[in-house]
């Protein structure tokens, strides 16, 4: 299908942390995807916003995604929502909400679940019950709603730490161009098979300095900014800004490599 107007949402992922361009700018799975739409007439707006949940995400974005008439609409999301202790039934209300109000304005709807990066964090038990919780709720959405589903929980390559950033959460470069494979081999769009190839070899085991390194660098910061946010009453995400918030040309080269 030739796509014309693209709207990608959700929240640090969709935003593409950790996939730097040259000039310092975040690209992202769904700037990869846009290259590959990318046709006289396209355009492409990113309503993302880092550190957003569902929930924030519906009142936020979706409005915004409405008045733009898209085509087709992606959402990737729910990581914050797992990540702040939403329960099992607050997950699935969130998902059906999101995806209910976006297939109702888009005629093509992607929604991704998610791997299961537990194993990598501290306490990373607890989470497994939402992660799954949240996939749930992602399949019977699409199911419902008539959304592709870009079912990613399965894929083996979240165990290589190559595909993730320095927080072991974010995604890498390679990450976000395999994400951004899995979607449009569900929409059926040719793209360069070399992005879903797993890599070659195996990542170097990390030793007990560079856990300990991981922890100071990139796990307290981080729970001492959300714990000091909480007390002022600031929400992750608060002071930023959507990334590409109206529809527009892409603006740099088509990203046809695999870089």
């Amino acid at each position: 299908m030739n796509y014309q107007r693209f709207v990608a949402l959700g929240d640090s992922c969709t935003e593409g942390l950790d996939d730097l361009l040259p000039d310092g700018r975040y690209r992202g799975w769904a700037d990869r995807v846009a290259s590959a739409l990318d046709a006289p007439g396209f355009r492409y707006a990113n309503l993302a916003v880092r550190g957003r949940r569902l929930d924030q995400m519906l009142v936020e974005q979706v409005p915004s995604a409405s008045a733009l008439d898209p085509d087709l609409v992606v959402l990737f999301g729910g990581g914050n929502d797992v990540m702040s202790g939403a329960s099992a039934a607050h997950l699935h209300q969130r998902v059906d909400a999101m995806v209910r109000a976006v297939t109702s304005f888009a005629p093509t709807v992607a929604v991704f679940t998610l791997s299961d990066i537990s194993h990598r964090m501290p306490f990373g038990w607890r989470m497994r019950p939402r992660i799954e919780a949240l996939n749930a709720a992602v399949r019977d959405a699409s199911s419902r709603y008539g959304a592709v589903l870009v079912d990613v929980a399965a894929d083996e390559c979240v165990h290589d730490s190559r595909y993730f950033g320095p927080d072991r959460l974010h995604l890498s470069s390679l990450g976000h161009r395999r994400l951004a494979g899995h979607l449009l081999s569900a929409l059926e769009i040719p793209f360069d098979p070399s992005w879903l190839t797993p890599l070659e070899g195996a990542a170097t085991p990390a030793s007990v300095l560079d856990h300990w390194r991981w922890l100071r660098d990139q796990v307290l910061p981080v729970a001492y900014t959300r714990t000091r946010n909480r007390l002022i009453g600031r929400q992750p995400g608060d002071g930023f800004s959507p990334k590409r918030p109206q529809l527009a040309p892409l603006a740099w080269p088509r990203l046809a490599d695999s870089r």
